[in-house]
């Protein structure tokens, strides 16, 4: 399933502020029921719509016609209205939306949604999350649908990079088995590229700041942390520079990848189909065409850690499910939460090939791709859960620069240079 998806790549859209609509008033659900009798605790939603948004490429497949299906014959005289939006425009539609109560409940980037909930645009539904299944959602998803400890938002899938692979060069070096550390990893490249003649054991280019990012995760580093009522930068601290030592090792495989360069310049997709690299850092829909590279040729295992117990940290990116506070059918938005989000459903986003929710229904992911992703996930990590993160992203991104500029100059005036930006950034007033 083709995901290209701002989230899934973690760049986050900046977010207008929203004014905060409807607050203190009651929802319009409450006394208004039609003439027919809903089967769910007598609710009836006879003669509403629900209008419900989705990005484009999304959803799994079959998932709108179940979530439909179930939530129009649990709720008689209710309809759901799927409309699916573009990337392309969606933060200035999402703030219009929002303020002016004509979407309902919307897919929301994980990095995007602490923004709209600042803003005043999403519905608090902590005193629903219980209802909703919340328990049971894993606590690095949920992470990205909070602030401040309040949820104002549903967790509905998570995706990461995986260590993807050439099985003709890999064969072609002996290697059959795949690494389960660091260090057995090293090895395999240094064998593609003396037994094989590869010349690029992996493609990385030098601003490959998602990889970075979950290196540092994986030491227990942080980008940026909240050092009393401020953020401060966090990449003159040892676990970064720990962690870059590791990025640095792997981008040092890389031969052609420039270093002032990041993964989409050129699409890393379009490289590694040329056939004579070794391995990439990608996510699922990073991968050449059918034609070009056929999936048989193509094998894929989480990017190993230091030890053979844990692999290496990863960015999380992926979508929330949101209600928004203008809307006029709050309590209809919440009761199609509860099935949007039930196991039944979560189960669709897992056979499609994305990380559920829930880790009780990990065994049903499906998809080699998906498989190699899950073990990952567990260690994997978002940005920080600010709104004004998405300041950070905006180009130039001060970490596509800080690793260029340790890659090829010094380390400690590069990370310093970048968290004095960092802090700025995060910093400035909404």
């Amino acid at each position: 399933m083709k995901r290209q998806l701002i989230a899934a790549v973690g760049v986050a859209a900046m977010v207008v502020g929203v004014a905060a609509c409807g607050s203190d008033a009651k929802s319009s659900d409450e006394g208004k029921g039609g003439s027919s009798s809903a089967s769910a605790g007598g609710k009836s939603y006879s003669g509403k719509t629900l209008t419900v948004w989705l990005m484009d490429g999304s959803a799994p497949k079959g998932w709108t016609e179940s979530v439909k299906s179930e939530f129009e014959s649990t709720y008689p005289g209710a309809k759901v209205d799927f409309q699916i939006q573009k990337w392309n425009g969606i933060g200035a539609k999402i703030t219009t939306a929002l303020s002016e109560g004509s979407v309902d409940v919307l897919e929301l980037g994980n990095t995007q949604t602490a923004g709209y909930a600042a803003s005043g645009g999403l519905l608090d539904i902590t005193k629903d999350k219980a209802a909703l299944g919340g328990a049971d959602w894993a606590a690095n998803q949920n992470e990205a649908a909070t602030l401040e400890g309040k949820q104002y938002a549903a967790p509905w899938w998570v995706s990461n990079r995986v260590v993807t692979y050439n099985k003709d060069l890999w064969a072609k070096a002996g290697l059959s088995a795949a690494p389960k550390t660091l260090d057995e990893f090293y090895a395999d490249l240094d064998k593609l590229k003396a037994t094989a003649g590869v010349t690029d054991p992996i493609y990385m280019p030098g601003q490959e700041w998602y990889v970075y990012f979950g290196l540092l995760s994986s030491e227990g580093g942080k980008l940026a942390k909240k050092d009393g009522d401020k953020w401060v930068g966090g990449l003159s601290t040892p676990e970064a520079q720990k962690a870059f030592e590791t990025y640095k090792k792997l981008q040092s495989y890389s031969a052609t990848g420039p270093k002032d360069k990041d993964e989409a310049t050129p699409q890393q997709k379009e490289v590694f189909g040329k056939g004579d690299i070794g391995t990439m850092i990608s996510l699922g829909w990073e991968l050449p065409e059918e034609k070009v590279m056929p999936k048989d040729k193509i094998g894929f295992f989480p990017l190993p850690g230091k030890t053979a117990d844990k692999s290496s940290g990863v960015f999380l990116g992926g979508s929330n499910l949101a209600i928004a506070q203008a809307s006029k059918n709050s309590d209809m938005a919440k009761d199609f939460l509860k099935v949007a989000l039930n196991d039944k459903n979560e189960g669709l986003v897992a056979a499609a090939g994305s990380i559920p929710n829930k880790t009780s229904l990990n065994s049903q992911v499906a998809g080699e791709f998906a498989k190699a992703a899950l073990p990952a996930s567990a260690n994997g990590a978002i940005t920080p859960n600010t709104p004004t993160w998405a300041n950070v992203e905006n180009e130039p991104n001060p970490i596509k620069e800080f690793l260029t500029g340790a890659l090829t100059g010094d380390y400690a005036a590069a990370a310093k240079k970048a968290d004095d930006e960092i802090a700025k950034r995060l910093n400035q007033k909404q």
